[in-house]
């Protein structure tokens, strides 16, 4: 019997540094075979925007930057297995008539976008028709403004399978847009001080949402248009305006909200056309309304809650309203446990004459 010894030789990276052998990424790249890696030197890199259509790494040495100028994109991804890890994206300045991204990532699949930076960017991530990609650990820092001057930090439109995780967005308009994206799970990202949304979605079914902090947005979380939702284990909380919410649920079916926490919001949850919206196990704590019920929302139920501390419990826009409430807890009842089996023997009618 012959036993085989299969040696697998590594390529070394296409090294991309003032020096040599490459000059600029763009040259190491079209240089690059498919599977390679190049690694871009620590400094500044100024060129024009860096196209990758092949399966290749893009890893950037600690301190090394590519800067826009404030005129242009910086990488656009067009093939599949293409990963960007380790640099710092800067500087692409605003356009009124692009969506103009840090990263545009268009058509491809199987993307991996781990541990950049993101600074004044107009949009941070783009990611338009993917299949499969990941967006992961990436701070992104944006310039507050304006809505019209700034994008969004990751913004997806139509993709599928979208895992966005870790990441740390703020001063962006939205931190997380995404449009027509089925199957996509954002998780344990933490999204704040943005103009308009920490996480605005519409026409996106079939999505989980767990583990994330919503913070001092403009308006809050934004759930639009979609259906098969799952939200657990969030935080939403100092979301303060006339008009800003927590969480917004609008023309939305089948939405599951559990072990979320609704914290100094003006309204924690406003509910507006959400059918059959099933809310157990959340806190809704020191709210200006915790939650509010408009006479469009049907079949809901609300069990396990705990209320306490807010100005108002419950809000409602009609006589009746579409949802249940069951086994809840509320600092302001008011009745009695006679038999002490730790449940009012009494209803507690949390709608107050002003709300």
């Amino acid at each position: 019997m012959i036993t085989a010894v299969v040696f697998l030789v590594l390529q070394a990276p296409l090294v991309v540094s003032p020096s040599g052998p490459y000059r600029s990424i763009a040259a190491a790249v079209a240089a690059a075979p498919a599977g390679a890696t190049v690694r871009v030197a620590r400094g500044t890199w100024r060129e024009p925007t860096v196209i990758i259509d092949r399966p290749l790494t893009l890893v950037g040495d600690s301190g090394s930057v590519l800067d826009g100028e404030g005129v242009r994109e910086l990488v656009i991804i067009r093939g599949p297995g293409i990963t960007v890890r380790g640099l710092t994206f800067r500087n692409t300045g605003f356009s009124y008539h692009e969506d103009r991204a840090a990263v545009h990532v268009d058509s491809a699949s199987g993307c991996l976008i781990d541990g950049n930076r993101f600074e004044a960017t107009f949009f941070a991530i783009y990611l338009s028709s993917t299949e499969g990609c990941r967006v992961r650990n990436n701070v992104i820092v944006g310039v507050p403004g304006s809505e019209s001057a700034t994008g969004n930090a990751i913004h997806s439109w139509g993709s599928r399978h979208l895992l966005i995780e870790g990441n740390r967005v703020r001063g962006h308009r939205d931190g997380l847009y995404l449009e027509f994206t089925r199957h996509a799970t954002v998780r344990h990202n933490v999204s704040e001080e943005n103009d308009r949304y920490g996480l605005h979605f519409m026409y996106s079914d079939s999505s989980a949402y767990r583990g994330n902090t919503f913070r001092a947005n403009g308006s809050g979380v934004a759930v639009m248009y979609s259906k098969v939702v799952s939200m657990t284990d969030n935080r939403f909380a100092d979301n303060g305006g006339a008009t800003a919410h927590g969480l917004l649920l609008k023309e939305i079916a089948d939405v599951r909200l559990e072990r979320n926490t609704f914290s100094r919001n003006t309204t924690g949850l406003l509910a507006d056309g959400a059918d059959r919206l099933y809310a157990v196990g959340n806190r809704f704590d020191r709210n200006g309304c915790a939650v509010r019920l408009l006479s469009s929302t049907t079949a809901g139920t609300f069990e396990g809650n705990a209320f306490s501390g807010n100005s108002f419990d419950v809000a409602v826009n009609g006589r009746v309203s579409g949802a249940t409430f069951d086994g809840n807890w509320w600092d302001g009842y008011r009745g009695w446990d006679l038999d002490r089996n730790g449940a009012g023997d009494v209803p507690h009618h949390p709608v107050r004459l002003f709300a």
